[in-house]
């Protein structure tokens, strides 16, 4: 396992990550967090050690700067910047093509809130490079006009008792013209608190990026 604290270049800064590669990895999961939220997300990173037991390596960024993220915790004007979150996703895409550790292996994207809509307009935007993209409790209608876009195969996960953000999930799964699903934690709020719902948001990832990648070999 390589296992390192990277920078990614994007546009005049530069944004923080946790890179982790398993020996022989076989794909690598780049994680989009939501609003308010941070490569330290607990979430998150329980999420990326289950995906890493299944040979996938993981990329946890900041999206924002240190900066940003005081700024936007103070003004939120970050956070629903869709076009700002989307485009340095493409810059970590395009960074994990040019290194030695990830180069040329498919690229999943997990968007967790807010995080699911940059994560899809990432996902039209590079559609030779992207997998997949898996939503957590995600607002992938804030894709916009991208939901028509993207063709690889979709993943909403989404709280039993998230009332809200499922309606939105549903909403954006029409409009998905490629193949997609949308899987119900039953019992699970918006940020899966409750027992063992994170760890079912980790086993149903783990196994759809494992088909995907089956197929996709096929």
């Amino acid at each position: 396992m390589i296992s390192q604290l990277v920078t990614v270049p994007v546009d005049d800064t530069e944004l923080a990550g946790d890179l982790a590669v398993p020996t022989q990895a076989r794909a690598v999961v780049l994680f989009a967090h939501g609003s308010g939220s941070s490569r330290h997300s607990p979430r998150n990173r329980a999420v990326a050690a289950e995906l890493r037991t299944a040979g996938l390596g993981t990329l946890l960024i900041d999206l924002l700067t240190e900066e940003e993220e005081r700024r936007d915790t103070a003004t939120g004007e970050h956070r629903f910047d869709i076009t700002l979150l989307a485009r340095r996703l493409v810059a970590a895409i395009d960074w994990l093509e040019v290194q030695s550790d990830t180069r040329g292996l498919p690229v999943a994207l997990f968007g967790a809130s807010t995080g699911a809509g940059a994560a899809l307009v990432a996902a039209a935007e590079r559609p030779d490079r992207v997998l997949t993209v898996v939503s957590r409790g995600g607002r992938p209608d804030l894709a916009g006009d991208a939901l028509e876009a993207v063709r690889i195969p979709v993943l909403l996960i989404v709280g039993g008792e998230d009332h809200q953000v499922m309606r939105l999930n549903q909403e954006a799964a029409r409009r998905l013209s490629g193949p997609h699903t949308l899987r119900v934690v039953p019992g699970a709020t918006h940020l899966f608190e409750e027992p063992g719902a994170l760890e079912r948001v980790a086993d149903i990832a783990r196994q759809w990026c494992d088909d995907r990648l089956k197929t996709a070999a096929g």
